[in-house]
């Protein structure tokens, strides 16, 4: 996927539901994988010609890996001239070494949203937006109904009151092949996530299931995606 096809899918996105507004200070939540990277390039683009002025702050919230080398993307931060902000924290030491989870992610992801959503507020944004695709949305709905019994993804805009804050998801079009694409023609700087539990969870299983779907049944990942616009994001 070339840059121009990731602006206009993200473009369209924006659009379509009002992500962003005149004034809007938008932090980039950068894990360091495909995805993060991928929508920092997006916003970046956007930016340059989008009619509605708004700002781009990258920020990382760094759990404590060894070895987890975030220089290459504070490097292309720099090159894109967007501010970078790493947090750093003690996730990994007291996830597996104080609890010694046995089921982390949840815990985790608790965790490091707190992290994030606490220096988005000190960087002065109103916004964050966030690197699902549309596999992870077709991929949630999935987990929805096999482990709690009810139709629910992600929603493009989501307002959490508790912190003043407003969640965007520009990808929300892009297939996650595109990201993969995109990620190699322009050699984006990934950080694979050295996590002893990345590749063992329940999303894991979702995204294997719905490729075995796609193949069995060509196109029902499209499908599904448009049962969820229909369903929940027309509501």
């Amino acid at each position: 996927m070339k840059l121009q096809q990731l602006l206009s899918y993200t473009r369209r996105a924006v659009d379509d539901f009002q992500m962003i507004v005149p004034g809007d200070k938008i932090a980039v939540g950068i894990s360091g994988g495909k995805d993060s990277l991928t929508l920092l390039y997006a916003l970046h683009g956007l930016k340059r010609f989008y009619p509605v002025p708004f700002q781009l702050t990258a920020i990382t919230v760094n759990l404590g890996f060894p070895d987890f080398d975030l220089e290459p993307i504070r490097a292309l931060c720099a090159q894109l001239e967007v501010p970078y902000l790493v947090v750093n924290t003690d996730i990994y030491e007291i996830i597996f070494h104080v609890r010694k989870e046995s089921n982390p992610c949840a815990l985790c992801a608790k965790m490091r949203k707190g992290a994030l959503n606490q220096a988005i507020k000190e960087a002065g944004c109103n916004k964050v937006a966030y690197a699902h695709h549309k596999d992870d949305v077709v991929e949630t709905m999935l987990l929805s109904l096999l482990y709690e019994g009810r139709f629910h993804s992600f929603a493009p805009v989501t307002y959490l009151d508790r912190m003043d804050l407003t969640v965007i998801r520009p990808l929300l079009y892009v297939n996650e092949a595109d990201v993969i694409g995109f990620q190699h023609k322009y050699q984006l700087p990934v950080c694979k996530s050295p996590c002893p539990a990345d590749g063992h969870t329940r999303r894991e299983y979702a995204k294997n299931l719905l490729r075995q779907l796609n193949q069995d049944a060509p196109g029902a990942k499209e499908r599904m995606f448009r049962a969820i616009q229909n369903g929940i994001y027309e509501k």
